[in-house]
Order: C-alpha cells, then structure tokens, then sequence
C-alpha cells in the first residue's frame, strides 16, 4: 500500500481531497497541475537545496542522547531540528512554497500560524525573497507567543489578530482563507501543515521529507543501518511527523508513533486528540477526522501548546491511524511539562512544547534496551519560556 503519496485526487484512503468555494479552484487547480514539475525541476531544486545547506543550516544533527537513553534504558536518537535557522521545521516548508510562489508569479504571500514559528519561517522567507507577507494568528496564541509575534513584525510581515471563535489555530486558518478568496489573482497560501486541500498535504509533507531523509543518511553513518526501530513525532496537523515518517511508512520493520495533544485529558471537553475523538468530516478544504459535534460543528480544541491546538489531523496521518501504520498516543499537558523539564535538566536542551509531546511517549512504551528510537525534537523552547517560567 502506498501510504506516502496521496491518488490523483488528492486522496489517501478516504481523507483528502480539496473542498473549496468556486472562487479558490484557479488557484488550487494552477497548483495541482504545476506544483510537482516546478518543485522536481533540476533549477528549483538546486535553488532550495542550497538555501537548506547555506542558510537553514541543514543537515541537522542527529543526536545520540546519552542521559536520556539510560534513563529509559533504550537508544534514544533526536532529530535535531530545533537548530535550524528559526528555530524548527517550518522552514523547510515555508521556503519551498515561498519559491513555489515566486515561480507562479505571486507577489504577496499569506499564511496562518499558532505557535508562531511558521510565521517566522514564512516571514523569514519573505523577507529573503522579497515579497509581502501577512500572517493570520488567533488572539489567544498572539499572548502566549509573543517573542514570536515581535520576530514576525521584524521581519516586516503584518501580523493579523484573529479575534473570531476560539481566537486561536482553526481560526487563524479560516481567516487566511477569506483572504485568499478575497485575493485569488496575486496571492499564494502558505499552509503550514500537512492539512487543507489537495494539493498542500502532499506539497507539505515533501518538503518536510527531508527530515526522514536524513535521519535515514545520518543512521546508515552512525550505526551500518538505515531503518530505526521507531520513529516518534507530536501530531497536531502533523508536518514534522509528516516529514519524520515520510520514508519510512513504506519499511514494513519501522514502527511509527504519533503523539498527539490530549490537554487536560481525552474526555475532560478540553483536549485536542483527534484521533480519540475525531470522526470524518471536512474541515479546512480536506476530508478527514476531525473533533465535531454530531451535527458536524467543530469542537473547540484545548492544548497548553500552541503549535498543537487544533482540532483536526492531516489526512496522511488519519490514513495512518486508520490504517494501523502508526499508533498514535494523547499526551496531556502535564505530562509534556514533565519532559520538556526532564529534557532540559538531562541533556541541556530545551524544547518547544510541542516537541515535549513526542518525548513524554517514552514514558507510555516500553522500548528494549537495543531498540534504536529517533524522536523528532521539531522546535526550540525559546517561545514557550513564560509557560516553563510559570510551572517552574
């Protein structure tokens, strides 16, 4: 079964697809019929790969992370992406679809963001290749993301409060495709996550592949192989666990765990695991699992981490899920507090709180002592220091 790419339609399985107003399919269908040759041709790709190399700083390291893994009594790899310019994964992303744009001929950009790093990636791609940038962010998250809000406004982007529903991720989407409707003809989204419709999930999670990619290069080094025995990544869209398992869904011997966000607890009424309390339905222009009530009005999701504080999933994630590929974890917010502390004090890093989701399944598995276990560390903690600083 191939799970990585998704049919002609856009779909994995029963997700996907692109349910959009009549005014968005020029730009969604300019995109399905271009996005594959511009991004596999010789002269984008030699482009973006030198910008990964010189300017994100990539390959990021792979590090064997020695307290940690005699803690659990495992071999604990983490993908470093944290150490990319900007501080996470969203770089990948944002520049490859800043590129894209450019080559459409778009002149102004818009995009969503929760924990702010994808506005700071996108804003930083802008700022690098010199288009306008406008970046939608729920009022909630502009509060507890505020370092990153000031970086955006550095960086020249505009940044949009959203002060509609629950004032954080969802909305911040919603608003940014009003936008787009309302400026078809100039404007290009981009998404910063595996989500929305066809074709940004595949779109993403191929520039996010090169996370995958080098974790399998950085193995074969390390250890003579390149398959783990598991890879782990926090799930709320999903991008950085989309890039992490992206080549390995299809090596029948990797075992793949997703964590995603439980807040204060899977039946509490404020959580955001969608995979626990999802069922189908469409949301943001893409058929998957999503937390609705039973006549299909969104459920506000809960989740001390930003980034994570959404209340769908990518549809290669739920095909994963629906498929049993991946197993998939809810992670309460005490619990990531937990290891982002028990991180920070064992190996003098400090994570994002996103990231922290993916390490607390360390405690939730119980991996043999010679299993090889790669986690993807998917943000710095920079961001999410007034949330430490309170649960000091």
């Amino acid at each position: 079964m191939n799970y990585k790419n998704p049919d002609e339609h856009g779909y994995y399985g029963e997700f996907g697809g692109a349910f959009i107003p009549e005014m968005l399919y020029p730009n969604i269908e300019e995109l399905q019929k271009n996005y594959l040759q511009i991004i596999e041709s010789e002269d984008f790709q030699a482009e973006y790969q030198d910008l990964l190399t010189n300017y994100v700083g990539r390959a990021t390291p792979l590090y064997f992370a020695k307290n940690l893994s005699q803690k659990y009594n495992t071999q604990i790899y983490l993908k470093r992406e944290d150490l990319n310019h900007t501080g996470a994964h969203k770089i990948n992303n944002a520049l490859g679809q800043v590129l894209l744009a450019k080559r459409l001929g778009k002149t102004r950009i818009i995009a969503e963001t929760g924990a702010g790093q994808h506005g700071v990636a996108t804003a930083t791609a802008c700022a690098l290749l010199g288009l306008e940038c406008i970046v939608y962010m729920g009022e909630i998250d502009i509060q507890r993301q505020a370092p990153n809000v000031a970086r955006m406004k550095m960086l020249g982007a505009e940044v949009v409060a959203v002060t509609s529903g629950s004032k954080t991720l969802k909305d911040a989407v919603n608003e940014a495709l009003r936008d787009w409707i309302n400026n078809p003809v100039t404007t290009h989204y981009v998404i910063g996550s595996v989500v929305g419709p066809h074709p940004f999930p595949d779109l993403v999670a191929r520039f996010q592949s090169i996370i995958s990619k080098e974790i399998r290069e950085q193995l074969k080094e390390k250890i003579g192989r390149e398959n783990p025995d598991y890879v782990i990544a926090c799930v709320g869209g999903g991008s950085n666990a989309a890039g992490t398992f992206y080549h390995f869904v299809e090596e029948k011997e990797v075992k793949i765990i997703a964590a995603e966000a439980g807040g204060l607890g899977v039946d509490s009424g404020k959580s955001a695991a969608t995979t626990f309390l999802g069922t189908l339905g469409v949301l943001h222009g893409s058929k998957s699992l999503v937390m609705q009530t039973e006549d299909g009005q969104v459920i506000e999701p809960h989740s001390i981490s930003a980034g994570l504080d959404y209340p769908g999933i990518g549809p290669f994630h739920a095909h994963l899920f629906k498929e049993k590929r991946a197993e998939f974890f809810s992670i309460n917010d005490n619990e990531a507090l937990k290891c982002a502390f028990e991180l920070t004090r064992l190996e003098g890093i400090i994570p994002a709180l996103e990231s922290s989701h993916a390490l607390a399944v360390l405690d939730k598995k119980k991996f043999n002592e010679n299993d090889i276990v790669v986690i993807c560390l998917s943000g710095r903690g920079d961001k999410d220091m007034e949330t430490y600083l309170k649960n000091l």
